[in-house]
């Protein structure tokens, strides 16, 4: 399974202007649509008095999961050139908004497209690009005799542990890439250990 993926490692912006026109793009990596619920509100507070907060995301190492969004502007103009710029640039998890404060000169369908597509194009063009595992949670239940065996798989895969709880019995939760969780829970079930697995 393909669990890599390119992404942003810090928020950037681009600006584009046109017969008056101003259109503020902002890219955010973001993991989730709660995440991509959040920093809209927080723009369309602060920038409370411009026309339109057209935004397009992209999530997961599939890229399956998206969604573009014209905010008032016609059909297709603005959602849909934003998205094919993340898609373009072969990113993932992204989000990125373009702010609009109209001139007063209207720009025809073209001239939108134009714009959105030019505003995330710089935004994206700022962004330092970086390459990450996409990875889920495996929590593993075993007895303080097993503690040894599973201490050396953690160690062997170098899986970073998220939470403990050693109490009557022991329970351990790690992060592994998604491309390994399958052959790890073989490796922990061969142990006879009781292993769940959730999404990160």
């Amino acid at each position: 399974m393909e669990d890599r993926y390119r992404t942003i490692a810090a928020p950037a912006e681009g600006l584009y202007k046109e017969k008056g026109s101003k259109f503020i793009a902002k890219a955010y990596a973001v993991y989730s649509e709660e995440e991509v619920k959040d920093v809209l509100q927080a723009l369309r507070k602060e920038y409370f008095d411009a026309r339109h907060h057209c935004y397009a995301y992209l999530l997961g190492a599939d890229r399956a999961t998206y969604r573009a969004n014209d905010d008032g502007e016609p059909n297709h103009s603005a959602g849909d050139p934003i998205l094919g710029q993340i898609r373009s640039a072969g990113l993932s998890n992204v989000l990125v908004v373009v702010i609009r404060y109209f001139g007063g000169t209207k720009l025809g369908v073209s001239g939108l497209i134009h714009a959105y597509k030019t505003a995330t194009a710089e935004a994206l063009s700022q962004a330092e690009v970086m390459e990450r595992h996409e990875t889920g949670l495996l929590t593993v239940q075993f007895g303080y005799e097993q503690m040894n065996e599973v201490m050396k798989l953690v160690k062997d895969h170098d899986l970073p542990v998220r939470q403990q709880d050693f109490n009557l019995d022991c329970r351990l939760t790690v992060e592994a890439r998604k491309g390994l969780i399958p052959q790890l829970i073989e490796q922990f079930e061969k142990l006879d250990l009781l292993v769940m697995t959730s999404e990160q």
